[in-house]
């Protein structure tokens, strides 16, 4: 095996750590009042954590930045699916989760994941897959602020090749829908999974470049939108279309099954579901309003890009 296609799970491990610790401090100076507090763990099964968390501050209500480093003896069921030669082998999984919760509806929630699987059958050479993306969900939208994150997920894409950005938007507007309600959670961004293309560092440098883009995808529109006057009105919608982000986390997202079904820890995991939801029977925007253009405009998985904001 060359040295581009050997796993280095160590430098792997380090790099989550100091991601964590990056989007940390910048989201705390975003904030301005809140600091976020640590909670190490351990897991019986093997390996354990960091989650670190932020709650009731200038910006953000509630978010959290977890870190995680798993490991087991046998292959969960929900990573074998698909890969049954893996049943039996030992495994190891970390990675980097965050979610933001803002107070301010007209700041959008965020979502960022990067993440790094290895199995070793006790026959053949290791196995790996990379994964992670972010996406975006607002409550009141804005053109300029879609446009924004999504010319920054496709800047970290490109030194990777001319598709890269396109399929990986498309994966994310595929994954990140809730077929219940026939809607899109946001407005996107990146998605991946089992992502190997045999050149370990190759495949390590786009995970690097897709977690370290997330603070300049995202701080620049909560500086834009922090401040905006909001009322009643916008807070009861807010926590209405929290709703949509909850339903999506328990029924479909990966991440939190995986989690769940391997021995995680569950404060850790259901961390991204915000302090406040409401959930309000058969409620249709009025015609006309902002809240309706959300998913009349917004909501649409459109392409971003070919909007002009230079």
């Amino acid at each position: 095996m060359s040295s581009n296609s050997a796993p280095d799970t160590a430098a792997v491990h380090q790099y989550l750590l100091d991601l964590q610790q990056s989007i940390c401090d910048g989201l705390a100076r975003a904030d301005g009042q809140a600091s976020f507090a640590t909670d190490s763990w351990t897991r019986p099964e093997g390996g354990g954590g960091i989650s670190r968390v932020i709650g009731n501050g200038a910006v953000f209500e509630k978010g959290g930045v977890n870190f995680s480093h798993v490991m087991g003896e046998t292959m969960p069921a929900s990573a074998t699916a698909h890969r049954p030669h893996l049943a039996g082998a030992p495994w190891q999984a970390m990675g980097v989760s965050l979610v933001m919760h803002p107070n301010n509806p007209y700041v959008p929630t965020s979502h960022a994941n990067v993440r790094f699987f290895i199995a070793t059958p006790q026959e053949g050479e290791p196995v790996y897959w990379f994964g992670g993306g972010y996406d975006l969900t607002p409550y009141y939208g804005f053109d300029d602020d879609c446009v924004h994150w999504h010319r920054v997920a496709r800047a970290a894409c490109d030194p990777f090749g001319d598709t890269i950005y396109r399929d990986y938007k498309r994966w994310c507007d595929d994954y990140f829908y809730l077929k219940h309600r026939d809607e899109p959670r946001g407005i996107g961004g990146l998605f991946f999974d089992d992502h190997n293309t045999g050149d370990f560092q190759r495949d390590f440098e786009l995970m690097r470049a897709v977690g370290d883009s997330y603070l300049a995808a995202y701080l620049p529109i909560v500086d834009r939108r922090k401040d905006t006057p909001y009322g009643e009105r916008e807070r009861e919608f807010q926590l209405f279309r929290r709703g949509r982000y909850v339903e999506f986390n328990l029924v479909y997202d990966r991440g939190t099954l995986f989690g769940l079904q391997s021995g995680g820890r569950t404060e850790s995991i259901l961390m991204s579901l915000p302090p406040l939801v409401r959930w309000d029977y058969a409620r249709t925007p009025e015609p006309g309003s902002e809240e309706a253009r959300l998913t009349e405009h917004f909501l649409t998985a459109r392409d971003w890009l070919e909007l002009n904001y230079d």
